[in-house]
């Protein structure tokens, strides 16, 4: 995926600072016989520390920043998801919300209003983020939105002991590093990153190990092209086995871009689904200047759904984005907000239409539902759950 417009030069003070990324980058493959995994390269550029992108401090999410989420769209998709907390929280005695990433802070702060209008607030509510300054910009918006509702939350680095309520994880599956494949006629590649003539990184390719081959193979990817490159997420499963480890009862909510394995690995999408995001641009050049951009894959949620399983989690549901809020009272919430805000009705009519149209997030994004020690329903499934599709 290439974009026409060319991308605009950083300024010199995030110049220098992917410089240093990239010594860091150099001296990882130089040490490693002069190859590193694609994997190992997304990993620093996203979560090295004090220089990755997710970890340095750079405004990344929203208009002003490289991309925009659900949550930054409309106060809407917040309250949905907060809808969906309620039926869960209702069931459940002292239950929190955990949730990962949580970029600006939006989701949280609107959940946990809208979650005290309806006299539902959790016992706390978790926020897993490894990065200082996001966890900074988390705690101004709430300040902001919700001063009140402060003492609720609580910001994590690492997973708890014993969990029980609702796990929230949105956007996070498509920015795991995954690793880069490309399938020929008779082998199995590996993609990584080198050095060439003049120090400067380069893709290389090496022939897949046993091991990766036999995990690629059973993809069953059909393709006639003499060239078919993707990815394979390795990490999902001992994610999710972690969440298992950590849930004595509950719900986990996965909202992200992807398919299912048989539309991902499509005989015509012969280049994969990796992007770039930068400055609201999408593009596939994942060496540009490492550390200022976001690098990402989209989701094979047939892969979740195995390691859910895999796990000991229940896969209770899978339903694109739309179905889920309409399930979730979307129209009633949108009428509310018209009703106080009669002077934003053009603005929350085009919320709306982003968050559902199947040419906008509606149907390219998709929420997967996981249970554990659950038996009651989950609303947001019940207007249209495609697990058969799985």
């Amino acid at each position: 995926m290439k974009i026409s417009t060319p991308l605009p030069m950083p300024n010199d003070e995030a110049i220098q600072h992917s410089q240093y990324l990239q010594e860091k980058i150099i001296n990882e493959i130089a040490d490693h016989e002069g190859y590193i995994p694609f994997s190992r390269f997304m990993e620093m550029a996203l979560y090295e520390p004090e220089l990755g992108y997710y970890v340095a401090g750079k405004n990344k999410i929203g208009s002003q920043g490289d991309f925009v989420t659900a949550p930054d769209i409309s106060p809407l998709f917040s309250q949905c998801m907060a809808n969906q907390c309620i039926e869960v929280l209702n069931e459940l005695l002292d239950g929190s919300i955990l949730e990962f990433g949580a970029g600006n802070g939006n989701m949280a702060a609107n959940i946990l209003l809208h979650l005290e209008q309806n006299t539902s607030l959790p016992h706390t509510y978790l926020i897993l983020d490894i990065s200082p300054h996001l966890q900074a910009v988390q705690r101004e918006t709430i300040e902001r939105l919700a001063p009140h509702l402060l003492e609720k939350v609580h910001w994590i680095t690492e997973l708890p002991s014993h969990f029980n309520g609702i796990v929230l994880a949105n956007e996070i599956l498509d920015a795991m590093p995954v690793t880069l494949f490309e399938k020929t006629k008779d082998a199995y590649w590996t993609l990584g990153v080198s050095l060439d003539d003049n120090q400067q990184l380069t893709t290389q390719k090496r022939l897949a190990s046993k091991d990766l081959r036999a995990s690629l193979e059973q993809l069953k990817i059909n393709t006639d092209s003499s060239s078919y490159i993707s990815e394979h997420n390795p990490h999902i499963r001992p994610w999710l086995n972690s969440l298992y480890q950590m849930m004595d009862c509950g719900v986990v909510l996965l909202i992200d871009y992807g398919y299912t394995r048989s539309e991902y690995y499509h005989a015509d999408r012969t280049m994969g689904t990796l992007i770039c995001h930068y400055q609201q641009l999408v593009h596939d050049d994942y060496l540009w200047f490492p550390g200022l951009q976001d690098i990402t894959a989209n989701v094979d949620f047939t892969a979740v759904a195995e390691a859910a399983d895999n796990a000991g989690l229940n896969v209770y549901g899978y339903t694109p984005q739309a179905s889920f809020l309409i399930a979730n009272h979307l129209e009633t919430l949108l009428m509310q907000a018209l009703e106080n805000k009669a002077d934003e009705q053009y603005a929350l009519s085009q919320q709306t239409r982003t968050l559902t149209l199947p040419s906008e997030m509606g149907e390219r994004f998709k929420i997967i539902g996981l249970t554990k020690q659950w038996d009651k329903s989950l609303q947001g499934f019940q207007l249209n759950n495609q697990l058969h599709k799985l």
